[in-house]
């Protein structure tokens, strides 16, 4: 089986989970339609109290649903929508995707990968300990982000559960994907 969206979450207003849909309509340069993050320039709020003018490199939040069954053998219960994401995939390794793959969804929507969520304390308010399963450090001491990626979208369209994904990775050399 190939990589599938499992669930697509919006909500219009800042809340850190947004309820899942039957679909969400992708914006052309700006992101999830209704969604509070969605425009050209940066919505969340951190970034804009940095630089309300900075480009919004975070229109689309995908997350991979196998992260749900990593977190729950540590004992945490997460499901779909609940860490702010946007699109839940199955079967896609999100995380080894370098930066500027575009992510062809469904018949017509095109997302490019900008880069990785910095997940933040807010993760802790959710659920207690939860952001330690979500980032720490591998063997060399480096950073690992493992709470998805963020995107904008190059082509809109219509994006359910169901929809087939399938990855075309940029001209080479690649780029591993950083923080954005």
């Amino acid at each position: 089986m190939g990589a599938t969206v499992t669930a697509v979450s919006s909500n219009a207003e800042y809340s850190f989970t947004k309820p899942n849909r039957d679909s969400i309509t992708l914006l052309a340069g700006l992101g999830v339609e209704g969604d509070v993050h969605a425009g050209v320039t940066v919505k969340h709020r951190s970034r804009v109290a940095q630089d309300p003018t900075q480009p919004n490199l975070r229109q689309v939040h995908l997350i991979h649903e196998e992260l749900f069954a990593e977190v729950a053998g540590a004992g945490y219960q997460v499901t779909p929508g609940q860490l702010g994401e946007n699109i839940t995939t199955r079967g896609i390794d999100l995380l080894g995707l370098p930066v500027g793959t575009l992510l062809h969804i469904g018949d017509e929507a095109v997302l490019e990968v900008t880069g990785l969520r910095n997940p933040c304390a807010q993760i802790d308010g959710f659920q207690g300990g939860l952001l330690k399963q979500v980032v720490g450090r591998d063997a060399a001491g480096n950073v690992v982000r493992k709470a998805g990626i963020m995107s904008v979208v190059r082509e809109g369209g219509v994006v359910r559960p169901g929809d087939a994904i399938e990855a075309e990775l940029p001209e080479g050399p690649h780029r591993p994907l950083e923080r954005v």
